[in-house]
């Protein structure tokens, strides 16, 4: 018997099992994952858990605000733990909202993209992974961040500039050819 946050989870990727643009097998391993562990959306789960993230893209459309994130030292999309929360959506939009500062946002309810990456180990926690749904935020003409904890910078960055970037993390290069194709 699935509980809500299970629900949840796999009614917002089902859709996606037949979409050309992301991977079957990844869908796959997504919803498997989501409908073996109750506890799928909470990161207590050693494992892993589900994460939303959100492309935080300017009014204009042409950069997006991302983090030097504190814990793992590299610049990347603002996201969060689904801390039970089932809505992904809805934490991406929390998340945005609490390590940017801004106010104003909005969220687009399709998944904009999938990642399944490892987090290292850190202290007590061991190793785990992260189901990260990640989805298109729009930011208001309001774009004066806030710099919080988590993260030891935030910057607005050319979308067609991290789209071509060797330097930038694989997944953020993915996502800004996604934006610039779509």
């Amino acid at each position: 018997m699935l509980n809500e946050a299970q629900r949840q989870v796999l009614d917002l990727l089902r859709p996606l099992r037949d979409s050309p643009a992301f991977e079957a097998g990844l869908v796959d391993q997504f919803m498997t994952f989501a409908g073996v562990h109750p506890d799928c959306c909470e990161r207590s789960l050693p494992i892993g858990h589900f994460t939303g993230s959100a492309w935080l893209v300017s009014a204009d459309g042409l950069r997006v605000l991302l983090m030097h994130h504190r814990k793992l030292d590299r610049w990347l999309q603002l996201g969060g733990h689904a801390d039970g929360d089932g809505e992904l959506a809805r934490v991406a939009l929390r998340e945005a909202e609490e390590e940017s500062g801004l106010t104003g946002l909005s969220v687009l309810p399709d998944v904009f993209d999938l990642d399944r990456h490892a987090i290292p180990a850190r202290g007590n926690e061991p190793e785990h992974w992260h189901y990260d749904v990640r989805f298109v935020v729009r930011a208001s003409d309001n774009e004066a961040y806030v710099v919080n904890e988590e993260s030891h910078d935030l910057a607005w960055r050319r979308i067609d500039e991290i789209a071509v970037d060797a330097q930038a993390d694989q997944s953020l290069r993915r996502m800004a050819q996604r934006w610039l194709s779509s």
